[in-house]
């Protein structure tokens, strides 16, 4: 079994001083690892080759000191345009674009909402959503924006809502 931990100090190690953020590391039971990365600039796909190589060399290094390392598979890649965002980078990174936000209503069920994100701070995120709206003195709802805002930790998930 190959250590998640040992992989996630190598890969941290190798983006320090980058603008690179390690936003998943899955170890499977049957060894297929799986590293997603991001920036605020996007994903350079040599960039992804070389920490590739460097975490092969490094796996290959345990053999060599009697490790006894076993098969493994190793994906090194983007974050999908469909996963839900998983840090504060990410949300910063999709400031202005449509998101789509699972998160709970006015009466505490689960619904999905759609909209423009439009703020990012320390503990919250704020959408830009359009509502059909009570205006006073009118019979029929308006469809007005309303400025939506959740703690990170609220939304079941919050990704990047692709739209063709």
């Amino acid at each position: 079994m190959i250590l998640k931990d040992e992989l996630q100090n190598w890969i941290e190690q190798y983006l320090q001083g980058t603008e690179y953020e390690l936003i998943t590391l899955n170890v499977s039971a049957g060894n297929d690892i799986l590293v997603e990365v991001d920036r605020l600039a996007g994903v350079d796909v040599d960039f992804c080759a070389e920490l590739n190589r460097y975490l092969v060399e490094k796996l290959e290094g345990l053999a060599v000191t009697g490790y006894g390392l076993p098969d493994y598979s190793l994906e090194v890649g983007s974050v999908s345009l469909t996963d839900p965002f998983k840090t504060k980078m990410q949300y910063e990174k999709n400031l202005g674009h449509d998101v789509e936000i699972m998160a709970k209503g006015e009466k505490d069920e689960w619904r999905k909402f759609k909209g423009q994100l439009v703020s990012v701070d320390e503990d919250t995120f704020s959408v830009d959503i359009e509502e059909k709206v009570a205006v006073e003195g009118k019979k029929r709802k308006e469809t007005q924006i309303v400025t939506h805002t959740w703690r990170y930790d609220e939304p079941k998930y919050v990704k990047y809502d692709l739209r063709f």
